[in-house]
């Protein structure tokens, strides 16, 4: 049953980040063009009205999860995402794309509160870390997928192409995904719907850990949304080229969260972590200030080698201290804080951009960092938690 689970959760955890990034990254050309999409601030408010979409239905999967089995809960969320890529590539206003971008993600809300948590039930103690990395780095491939597709496809054959190619592969995907867990039966025998207490003592128990994901949640919504535009616009890259630059970064991210479970094991989960908060922050500034286009790109994929490694390690430590029946309630705070905080972010980077440059996102987040790095040294969490058992 582990195997399945997590073999499972990794396939919908790929195609559902992969659908995820495959919508930004046509906003360049749709900024070039001038055609729906006519200031930076259009995309600040896209990404910030979808991530505020995605936060509200995590927390209403985080009550009602539980009534349903979680192989139904996946295919519904597949057809959902495939369905709407494809409606997406039909717009032609900015209404009817904000729209249909919405509906997107409602579906992918369904992932972060509840895969990751079937991934802890059915992983605890010592082989947690090595299935959070595994699954985490499964996710980030299928971004890789997307970066380094969306953006030829996109430049060669229009910027629907993608969209049609994406709907297709999600669909294939998600059947493998449903398949693998066709007969297993997760749906609790008994049910006992959270409570607004139950979420008040989760967050209490797992604060320590919440800067930590506003951060990591700030980053990745800023850089999907903003560093496309970021090599496009100012450092004149051709979109193919810049997909395949993010899907170096993404990649990069792969391979680390596949290793966490190993580097965990040899340095501590907590030295991994204040290492990965101060490098990002360190990188994340010098791509911010950076004017040629190789200081740029190095930066950015060290910036991708350190901010991979929280995702894990922050995700391991809450699953480690949290009890079994709150898991599913710790993953959705875990994920509703990352949507929160990377919606914000996004939201003040569009308005930034228009202002200061497409620069000046980065250089946000790297203060950010940089505050939470020394917080984080200052405050360190519990002993329990700081390394894997």
């Amino acid at each position: 049953m582990k195997k399945r689970v997590l073999f499972s959760a990794s396939f919908f955890h790929g195609l559902n980040d992969a659908a995820a990034v495959t919508v930004p990254m046509i906003f360049p050309l749709l900024y070039s063009q001038q055609f729906i999409i006519k200031k930076y601030s259009h995309i600040g408010i896209l990404s910030t009205l979808g991530l505020l979409i995605t936060f509200i239905f995590q927390i209403v999967l985080a009550n009602y999860a539980h009534r349903f089995e979680y192989k139904h809960i996946l295919f519904f969320s597949v057809a959902g995402i495939s369905s709407s890529l494809l409606l997406i590539s039909f717009s032609s206003t900015f209404a009817s794309l904000l729209f249909f971008y919405l509906v997107m993600r409602v579906f992918i809300s369904f992932y972060h509160p509840i895969g990751i948590a079937m991934v802890s039930k059915t992983h605890p103690d010592r082989g947690l870390d090595f299935a959070m990395g595994i699954q985490s780095g499964s996710g980030n491939l299928g971004v890789f997928a997307a970066f380094i597709s969306v953006g030829f496809l996109a430049q060669r054959f229009g910027w629907e192409t993608p969209l049609y190619i994406w709907a297709l592969v999600s669909f294939l995907l998600g059947v493998v995904s449903s398949l693998s867990v066709r007969k297993i039966s997760t749906k609790e025998e008994r049910i006992n719907t959270p409570v607004f207490s139950s979420w008040v003592n989760t967050i209490k128990e797992m604060k320590k850990y919440i800067p930590g994901f506003v951060f990591g949640g700030a980053c990745w919504g800023t850089t999907v949304y903003y560093a496309p535009s970021l090599l496009n616009h100012k450092f004149n890259v051709p979109l193919g080229k810049t997909g395949i630059y993010l899907a170096f970064w993404i990649g990069i991210g792969t391979v680390m969260t596949y290793l966490f479970g190993c580097l965990s094991r040899s340095f501590g989960r907590w030295r991994i972590s204040i290492a990965s908060f101060i490098g990002s922050s360190l990188f994340l500034f010098l791509l911010g200030i950076s004017s040629v286009n190789s200081l740029a790109l190095l930066s950015l994929f060290f910036f991708g080698a350190f901010l991979f490694l929280i995702f894990p390690a922050f995700q391991s430590s809450v699953g480690n201290l949290v009890s079994s029946d709150s898991q599913t309630l710790a993953f959705s705070v875990v994920a509703n804080v990352q949507m929160l905080s990377g919606s914000i972010v996004v939201l003040i980077s569009g308005f930034l951009s228009d202002k200061f440059g497409i620069n000046s996102p980065f250089l946000l987040l790297a203060t950010m960092g940089t505050i939470i790095s020394v917080y984080y040294l200052i405050k360190p969490p519990s002993i329990k938690t700081q390394n894997s058992k």
